[in-house]
Order: structure tokens, then C-alpha cells, then sequence
């Protein structure tokens, strides 16, 4: 659980920057961000609106390439490939859930789900994961329904099943309950952690919210496109965001 990119890590980000280009000026959004994530960990990544948490997020799930540095995932240097390849890699390796959802909208809550699978061509059979992860993600019922038809939480635990669907290496979540309100976006959490501390998955969250970023394993917390601290909350069922919010406010945040 270090910030190093040691060996055994299933994501390791080494030195990742990234720009954009204002006016005339560059300006850094991600400054030489060196990280690393291990197998059933739930980190979070927090900081407040600009200090480049969620373009951090896409640049390790290769939505965006880098300018420098490097992602590795399940030693795979994502930042060697070209723009087909990050796309089939992450595709197979990588669930992430955005903040809007991304449901399409004439689609029905199992065909949402089941879309990277239609994607990639897999057999029928492979179907059977959709109802699997229906049941367990409580989504029983609804898939018949649009998203349009369903609530914001359903429509998240749709987001994630689809992100869940081909049994990826991390799954990554942007403000996962940035458009949820407080029960709602708590059963999310609920379901991420369980994921990680029972199940063994591993995911990555941004968000700027201290009651999202107790549920993690470990925060880092990011200032000016860089991680300034790295806050270890270690695995607790409480969730007790004081603890954090007392370090956050130590650092000005």
C-alpha cells in the first residue's frame, strides 16, 4: 500500500503528466503523478474542482494518452500503445463508471449491461453474467426498463454492472455519487467497498467528498495537478469520515 510503483501492483503510475493548452499558455492539469494501486485495495483519489483528480482518473484508464510518463496495468504499459489498442486493453482490463452514467437511453437496463459484451462479439453464453450481476447488484426486475424508467441509484448500479461485466482487472469511478443523493450515494459505496473487501476487487474513485473518500483503503490527496498526501485510513466497516476530515483540514482542504 505504498505511492511507489513496487513490484506486485495492479496499476502502477510512474511520473504522468498532462497538459492542456490555453489560450497560448500550457497549462498542467496532472504534474509527474507517481502512484501505484494492489490487488483488493479501494483508494481514493480527492482534492477539490481543478486539482486534477478526474482527468488523473482517465489518463490511468487510457480515455486520455499521456505526455509523459507512464500506466502500467497488470504489466501492461498503456502509455506504449496506440489509440486501438488502449481501447481493446481497457475494454478486456478496466470498468470504469462515470458520473453521468453513460446509460444509453434506448437501451434497456440488460442491454446496457450487456453492451461491452456486444461489443466485443463474446458468445451467448457469456450472458448469463448479466443476470448474475443483476441479482447481486439488486437490479432484479428492471431489465425490461430505460434508464429514463429507473432511479439515479439504479441507473449508477446499472453503470457499474456494465463495469463489472467482463471481470476487470480495476474498476475506476469518477464522482460516483456526485449526481446521487445521500442514501443513494451511500448504498454505492456500500457496493464498491464490498466489492473490494469481500470480493477482492480493486478500484479507484475520485471524488471531493470526504463521506465518498472514507470508504477507501487509502486516500491521496491531490493539490495543483500533484498528490501532496497520502492519507491511510486502512480496512474499517465504520466508514467514520472525522478521522479524515480532521486531516483534510490540516492540509487547507
Amino acid at each position: 500500500m505504498s505511492d511507489g510503483t513496487s513490484n506486485g501492483a495492479v496499476l502502477s503510475a510512474d511520473g504522468v503528466t498532462k497538459s492542456y493548452r490555453i489560450s497560448t499558455a500550457p497549462h498542467t492539469v496532472v504534474d509527474r503523478v507517481t502512484l501505484s494501486v494492489h490487488h483488493g485495495e479501494l483508494v481514493a483519489v480527492m482534492g477539490p474542482s481543478g486539482c486534477g483528480k478526474s482527468t488523473l482518473l482517465h489518463l490511468l484508464a487510457g480515455l486520455e494518452p499521456v505526455d509523459s510518463g507512464s500506466v502500467v496495468i497488470n504489466g501492461q504499459d498503456l502509455t506504449k500503445m496506440d489509440e486501438r489498442g488502449r481501447t481493446i486493453f481497457r475494454r478486456e482490463n478496466i470498468g470504469f463508471v462515470f458520473q453521468f452514467f453513460n446509460l444509453v437511453p434506448n437501451l434497456t437496463a440488460a442491454e446496457n449491461i450487456s453492451l461491452p459484451l456486444r461489443i466485443a462479439g463474446a458468445r451467448s453464453s457469456y450472458f448469463d453474467r448479466v443476470s448474475d450481476l443483476m441479482r447481486d447488484l439488486n437490479l432484479r426486475g428492471l431489465q425490461g426498463h430505460r434508464p429514463d424508467e429507473i432511479s439515479g441509484g439504479e441507473q449508477q448500479r446499472v453503470a457499474i454492472a456494465r463495469a463489472l461485466l467482463m471481470k476487470p482487472s480495476v474498476i475506476m469511478a469518477d464522482e460516483p455519487t456526485g449526481n446521487l443523493d445521500f442514501t443513494t450515494g451511500n448504498e454505492v459505496l456500500e457496493l464498491l467497498w464490498a466489492r473490494c473487501a469481500k470480493d477482492g476487487e480493486t478500484a479507484i474513485i475520485a471524488t471531493h467528498d470526504a463521506r465518498a473518500a472514507a470508504y477507501a483503503d487509502r486516500v491521496l490527496v491531490m493539490r495543483d495537478g500533484q498528490i501532496i498526501e497520502t492519507i491511510e485510513l486502512g480496512r474499517r466497516e465504520d466508514h467514520n469520515a472525522a478521522p479524515l476530515i480532521s486531516r483534510l483540514a490540516k492540509l487547507g482542504l
